[in-house]
């Protein structure tokens, strides 16, 4: 039976490097799914309520115009993963890309859509300072606490 491996992308090397390692390192029959939980901040670019401070009015357009560079970023990571595990010998019909708008929060999310069907989570390791670390977690620590029916795999 193919191992299920849902992975946790976003545009960071880490990331890339988690997908480097599943290409090296795991059997070209599992099944991949290559996840991205897009954060919510899109939705501020339709707002125009009198309640936005004029500041965040004047500068809403350069915000928007990051959130869609954002997302181009993402969409190419998604696109570079996918072709890593297509050259190193994975099948493309064994290859999903799922992005899903944040309901609960990254890791929650994470884990929600692990326990639906998926062996094994595969994150990156974020490259913080300990303080950072331990002051705001990472999402890969955060999984890591909370996944409880499903293994996890900490790419460094």
């Amino acid at each position: 039976m193919a191992l299920k491996i849902l992975v946790a992308l976003d545009d960071s090397e880490n990331a890339l490097r988690a997908v480097n390692f599943i290409a090296q390192s795991f059997d070209h029959e599992s099944i991949i799914t290559l996840f991205n939980v897009i954060t919510d901040t899109a939705s501020i670019c339709d707002m125009d309520s009198p309640e936005l401070i004029p500041y965040f009015k004047a500068q809403k357009g350069n915000f928007c115009l990051l959130e869609d560079k954002k997302k181009e970023l993402v969409n190419e990571a998604l696109r570079k993963a996918k072709d890593t595990l297509l050259k190193a010998g994975f099948r493309e019909k064994n290859i999903n890309i799922k992005a899903e708008v944040k309901k609960k929060g990254v890791a929650r999310d994470i884990v929600r859509e692990a326990i639906s069907g998926h062996d094994l989570i595969v994150v990156g390791r974020r490259g913080v300072s300990g303080v950072k670390d331990f002051l705001l977690g990472s999402i890969s620590q955060k999984v890591l606490n909370i996944a409880k029916d499903v293994s996890i795999l900490i790419v460094n």
